[in-house]
């Protein structure tokens, strides 16, 4: 794939493994980084992983805001009383994956969890240009 599009990353995990040992195994230049299951310091790094990590690629901004909003329904179960459930702010997710920008959130849920949902933007990245985009 070599126009823009959106690569689909998703961590859930304890939130201990994002503050313990450090952060250290979150940047690039740690040698545990590739293997680290735990989401990456800066969004752009996820172009860094292993390509098996992606859950989807979009094409279209559409889809890709689709695909955020599914996530969010099909792990609303984990967000603490029915309200909490953020909104996915459909229309802007569109208007930002358009735009070639990332589209990024985190949220602490139950269990002491932490839900990260990204689409990443790549060929190119806007910040990191540099980075190559993975092939499946």
């Amino acid at each position: 794939m070599t126009g823009p599009h959106h690569h689909a990353y998703i961590w859930l995990g304890s939130g201990d493994v994002l503050v313990k040992p450090g952060d250290a195994h979150r940047r690039p230049g740690h040698p545990e980084f590739r293997s680290a299951q735990v989401m990456p310091l800066a969004c752009a790094d996820w172009l860094l992983k292993p390509a098996a990590r992606m859950e989807a690629t979009f094409e279209e901004p559409k889809e890709g805001a689709g695909w955020y909003a599914a996530q969010l329904v099909r792990y609303g179960e984990l967000f603490v009383g029915s309200s909490s459930v953020p909104d996915p702010l459909y229309e802007e997710t569109v208007r930002a994956l358009a735009a070639g920008e990332d589209r990024v959130g985190g949220w602490w849920v139950s269990g002491g969890r932490f839900l990260s949902l990204n689409l990443i933007a790549c060929s190119p990245h806007r910040v990191r240009p540099d980075y190559a985009c993975p092939q499946r």
